[in-house]
């Protein structure tokens, strides 16, 4: 009877969620069709059929967590069989308890006024005081000099607590309440741990896109012919922070402890947004690929991505980071940290604006506000500024691109 298994989930995943199973107890199966979804903290993976036969059994519901190796499910060859019918229990017949009475609560007998009696000095220094009512320890309840004096030294009633909260409104089907998917839950706390480790900080600048648009109108469809895929920006822009990079190694330098690690291996993160949430596959040995091989990479993620189909292994090991707002009309934005990575590039959407020119004319040109946020414990303002400056230089003069320079 084979076993439904729990895969290995890569590297530093040690955990998955049971997203959903793709089939019932006692439906028919064939060997690898694919049987139930694993969401991790990364990626979401399927389980295949170890073998042809029946579901059998499952034993690890949607929402449970589960381990590499854990034991989800079984198969048998042939149909399922018949479940026995269940004994129906007559129905317990409830024993009624007679409840003793309570004992009632005695009510609180009242405070007296014992400002009733009082001596003339009492009497006086109540009037001086403006004190209308004062415990009496006197015989018959009569208020003393020193009633009245313990009483103004007795301390303040204390202030009234604020009121309680008025109750949430019911809102019933107006609201829903949905548990948060294990890829969000590592966002939110991935982020959070970004922001509270790390110095962060953003700096600013702006690109004019008159060059690169004009070169990608002259070469795209030769392009795209040639390559088998379409000229985007994001390669250029990979293109164009390796050569900053290479400038600047701190950008793309990581904290360890008390060290600090210098890369000189270029794998750029790219972030993809998809509908679990925002994930970043990594183009490895980026520095080596030509521009159309990055493309190629990004979109081949990209459709992964969107098709849930990302392997651990596609995410790990990134050293710089790129993230386009653009794509949503984001004007300017300050990113997040990538952790462990100390920099990450945002791209913003290409609006049309006056800009003075060298010889004072006023020209409308295509501008595009770029950000670097950076860990400021690995990279002074110095090298964050001069990084963001290199990037907006070679995409003004696409040529450096290819001179290097």
């Amino acid at each position: 009877m084979p076993n439904i298994v729990v895969p290995s989930l890569g590297e530093s995943v040690s955990e998955a969620t049971i997203a959903k199973w793709l089939k019932k107890e006692g439906d028919a199966i064939k060997q690898d069709e694919p049987l139930v979804e694993l969401e991790t903290d990364k990626v979401t993976v399927e389980v295949n059929a170890p073998a042809s036969g029946t579901l059998s059994s499952i034993t690890a519901q949607p929402g449970a967590s589960v381990k590499p190796g854990a034991v989800i499910g079984e198969v048998t060859a042939g149909a399922a069989p018949a479940k026995a019918a269940e004994p129906k229990a007559e129905p317990k017949k409830e024993e009624k308890k007679e409840e003793a009475p309570k004992a009632a609560t005695p009510a609180a007998a009242p405070a007296a006024a014992a400002d009733v009696q009082s001596g003339p000095a009492a009497r006086k220094m109540m009037a001086d005081n403006n004190l209308t009512s004062v415990e009496g320890t006197g015989k018959d309840g009569r208020v003393t000099k020193g009633d009245v004096i313990a009483h103004m030294e007795a301390p303040r009633a204390a202030t009234p607590a604020p009121a309680a909260p008025a109750a949430p409104r019911n809102l019933g089907a107006r609201e829903e309440r949905v548990k948060m998917s294990r890829l969000r839950q590592t966002i939110a706390r991935r982020l959070k741990e970004a922001q509270n480790t790390a110095a962060m900080l953003t700096t600013f600048n702006e690109v004019d896109m008159t060059a690169i648009l004009a070169m990608r109108e002259q070469y795209k469809e030769k392009f795209e012919k040639r390559h088998g895929v379409k000229l985007g920006f994001m390669g250029l822009f990979t293109k164009a922070a390796i050569q900053a990079l290479k400038e600047w190694p701190a950008v793309n330098a990581e904290i360890d402890g008390e060290d600090l690690i210098y890369k000189n291996h270029y794998d750029i993160g790219v972030a993809v947004s998809t509908p679990q949430g925002l994930v970043v596959p990594v183009v490895r040995d980026a520095d080596q690929k030509s521009l159309a091989d990055i493309e190629k990479d990004i979109g081949s993620y990209a459709k992964k991505a969107r098709d849930g189909q990302l392997a651990p292994a596609d995410m790990m090991g990134g050293t710089f980071t790129i993230t386009n707002g653009g794509v949503f009309g984001s004007l300017m934005s300050t990113p997040i940290l990538n952790a462990p990575q100390s920099g990450i590039l945002g791209m913003h959407k290409t609006m049309q604006r006056p800009m003075v020119m060298p010889d004072g004319s006023i020209e409308a040109r295509p501008m595009m506000y770029v950000a670097l946020s950076y860990d400021h414990r690995v990279i002074d303002g110095r090298e964050a500024v001069s990084f963001l400056v290199k990037v907006k230089e070679c995409l003004e003069d696409p040529q450096r691109l290819v001179l290097e320079i």
